[in-house]
């Protein structure tokens, strides 16, 4: 075993460039998959985790306290396919106007009157503080933003109590805003009554439906106001995660796939040019199965490396950008539960190796069976074969001889050749799927670009104090219209509401101005015009079973009122329902904009306008419009992936072309010798490596087209929206032009310096080393 180490370390600092392009290559592909393979797992894991610890409840239901009774409740509950329920709780619904508090409530808040944190369902975390006892005291349901000053600072109930913050609780179903003791929840006119149901079935939404329907067929009709499932829940977390999940598993495949086909092809040419080494390892005394170990160590020692590192790197990449995919309203702060699972690790660090050594297993075998004699004579035995073949052919042709001779080479080792057209294949389809990627995701970014400059908001905040403007939704837009530069003003209001026979709240939103569309797309039916009509984005129908040209009842204070569907927005927002400014108003008839989109004229400075809108009223605060953070990273990333393995299949070409140079320096030297330039021997061993390039677009481009087809509508659903025609349409004829020379770029990119190496051979060098 100490000989075939030996010897396996010499051919590593031998074979420097057959050993870095394997490192490389398990780097890369090991980083991508083990980042991909994590985010497919935390796509669900941290929910699992965190609504496990919680015992969360599978269905969370509101009941109308004025037609069933909490005894009937808690009989109705005792069903077989019930594990644990939790309540009756009284529940009430307090409206808070908009910036009337600093705490972050605002609009219409759920309280629930409840006893202590624990219970058989809905453990709520209380991290902070503790559980109000008596009446006058408040948890609230919130992980971030806050400080120890918050414990103790007193909230005010609009015509109604005022409630003192001693503790700060968290509860990933949201069964709650703010939880009060029992005794306190009466003097804030509870109007449902809560309930928390586990089921021993809970696998499907049919599963937790058909439960839902047991416990409530003995009850009063009508009884049941609204309910939902935690699935939903689950689904929203795990939606960002599960758009970002197919590309990079597409890279992953790909650079495991490149891997397989360069490992391969490295080992075999180096069992080709190696065989003078195999003859001298035999004839030293080294057994069939010691040469084989030789060659796998040689594989093993560099894909070892270069997994080990593509796992780190996949660990420090994971953290940042699962807390960039795992923030935000629905996930709350789970990126703190998100990381790489030890089972993708322990694949990564056990499975890429495999692979690698899988791929070198044939050519290693072929290593093996050769003799001495047979492996020590091959080295310098002229070769004939197809290649020959072949360029006497092509003489006849009206080419230059250095070009007809190049097109030959590829013949002389058709399995080499063969596993290098392949590498350049993957090569292609991942630039042709990241060019299309790439450009989906512009377009998506880019979506309503030019629809607003700056947003001015009716609210602004000066030393840890509210400010609230001295003008009025009236004269703002006016006012904001006059400043220099201004084009267009667009006023922008919501409120929360209730959606009639849910029990999720809803944003009604209402739009006034000249601009109303703003930065929305409209993919499927038409704009709102008139009252009583809205459009949603394709979370909203996908997630509430709502199509196009359905009715929705929306209630707020009392007011109430019917809408139709008209349209459907590419928005992967499920609460926000936008009406014109009379269905606002119908909902909230004292409602006001708390936005102004402005749009500039051309040239107009965006900053300038920001501080003479905000020098014009201290109660205002402004917002430049940025650059969408989701086509940065998906961009970006994909952009880092495609040129890692461009770079990856060009090395593979490299390697092929100095193995090929290597076979034929006896043909080269004859070649010189009657008189080849070193310009047409570059001209030649490019143009031998061309041939595959250009097969490889061929072959290529179809491919990456295909899995853009397969990845991108899977990221569209992945965050339930649909996406316009305009935005995948993207394979035009100059787009496919460009992309037919990027097999050609690979192929002379990695060729170049092999060719020039091989120009610069002399008769003399050839006839000294033979």
């Amino acid at each position: 075993m100490r000989a075939v180490w030996k010897a396996a370390r010499a051919a590593v600092r031998r074979r420097r460039l057959q050993t870095l392009v394997i490192w490389l290559v398990t780097l890369v592909s090991t980083g991508s998959i083990v980042v991909a393979l994590g985010l497919v797992d935390a796509a669900s894991a941290p929910f699992d985790h965190v609504f496990g610890e919680q015992h969360g409840p599978h269905v969370v239901a509101e009941f109308d306290p004025g037609k069933v009774s909490d005894a009937q409740l808690t009989d109705a509950a005792r069903k077989p396919g019930v594990e644990a329920v939790a309540g009756p709780f009284p529940q009430a619904t307090v409206e808070i106007s908009r910036g009337a508090s600093a705490l972050g409530l605002g609009g219409e808040i759920t309280v629930v009157g409840r006893s202590g944190p624990g219970g058989p369902v809905d453990r709520v975390d209380l991290w902070a503080g503790r559980w109000p006892t008596r009446p006058g005291e408040m948890v609230m349901n919130r992980q971030s933003d806050w400080t120890a000053d918050d414990l103790g600072k007193k909230f005010h109930v609009p015509s109604g109590p005022t409630l003192t913050i001693v503790g700060f609780a968290f509860d990933l179903s949201h069964t709650a805003d703010v939880w009060v003791a029992p005794d306190q929840i009466a003097a804030l006119h509870p109007n449902a009554t809560q309930m928390l149901y586990r089921y021993r079935n809970a696998s499907s939404q049919s599963a937790l439906r058909a439960g839902l329907a047991g416990v409530t067929a003995g009850l009063p009709t009508d009884a049941l106001a609204g309910s939902h499932t935690y699935l939903s829940l689950r689904h929203q977390v795990g939606s960002n995660a599960r758009a970002y999940a197919p590309y990079l598993m597409a890279f992953g495949i790909l650079g495991i796939l490149v891997s397989v086909l360069i490992v391969a092809n490295v080992v075999g040419g180096a069992v080709v040019s190696g065989f003078r080494h195999i003859g001298i390892l035999k004839a030293l005394g080294f057994a069939p199965g010691q040469v084989l170990g030789v060659y796998l160590v040689m594989t093993s020692l560099p894909a070892v490396l270069g997994c080990a590192l593509g796992t780190l790197i996949g660990n420090l990449l994971a953290g940042p950008f699962f807390r960039f995919v795992f923030t935000g309203p629905d996930s709350g702060m789970l990126h703190d539960q998100v990381g790489i699972a030890p089972w993708v690790n322990a694949l990564a660090l056990a499975g890429m190796p495999l692979v690698c050594v899988l791929a070198a297993l044939g050519p290693s075998v072929r290593a093996q069976r050769l003799s001495a004699a047979r492996a020590i004579s091959a080295g310098t035995a002229p070769r004939a074969g197809r290649a020959l073949g072949v360029q006497r052919r092509l003489a006849g042709l009206r080419l230059p001889r250095s070009v007809s001779l190049g097109v030959g080479l590829p013949f002389a080792r058709p399995a080499r050749s063969a596993l290098t057209l392949a590498a350049v294949v993957l090569g292609v389809t991942t630039v042709t799927f990241a060019s299309g990627l790439g450009a989906t995701m512009t377009l998506f970014g880019d979506a309503g670009k030019g629809a607003f400059d700056v947003s001015v908001y009716a609210s602004n905040y000066v030393h840890g104090k509210q400010v609230l403007p001295v003008h009025g939704d009236r004269e703002l837009p006016s006012l904001l219209g006059s400043l220099p530069g201004a084009s267009r003003v667009t006023a922008r209001a919501d409120e929360d509401a209730q959606l009639v026979g849910s029990t999720q709240k809803v944003w009604i939103e209402g739009r006034r101005g000249p601009d109303l569309p703003l930065d929305d797309v409209v993919v499927r039916g038409r704009w709102m015009h008139r009252r009583g009509e809205v459009v949603v984005g394709s979370a909203f129908l996908r997630r509430k079973g709502v199509g196009i040209g359905d009715h929705l009842r929306l209630r707020k204070e009392g007011h109430e009122e019917e809408v139709t569907v008209v349209g459907e927005l590419m928005s992967q927002n499920d609460w926000v329902v936008t009406g014109t400014w009379p269905t606002f108003t119908a909902l909230d008839p004292g409602g006001k904009a708390f936005v102004y989109h402005v749009k500039l004229r051309k040239g107009a400075d965006p900053a300038a306008y920001a501080r003479a809108a905000r020098a014009l009223d201290k109660g205002l605060s402004t917002e430049l419009k940025g650059p969408n953070t989701v086509t940065q990273t998906i961009n970006g990333s994909a952009t880092a992936l495609t040129l890692m393995l461009a770079l990856v299949a060009s090395l593979g070409v490299f390697n092929t072309a100095v193995l090929n140079t290597h076979d034929r320096r006896r043909d080269l030297g004859m070649l010189k010798s009657i008189g080849m330039t070193p310009r047409q021997v570059t001209v030649m061993t490019v143009t031998s490596m061309a041939v595959l390039g250009v097969i490889g677009s061929v072959l290529g481009v179809p491919l990456g087209i295909a899995a853009y087809e397969v990845v991108v509508p899977r990221m569209a659903a992945g965050v339930d929206i649909t996406l316009p025609s305009y935005m995948t349409d993207v394979w035009h004829a100059p787009k496919l032009a460009g992309l037919a020379l990027a097999g050609l770029a690979i192929a002379v990119a990695g060729a170049l310096v092999p060719a020039r190496r091989a120009a610069r051979l002399t008769v003399a060098e050839v006839l000294h080393n033979e």
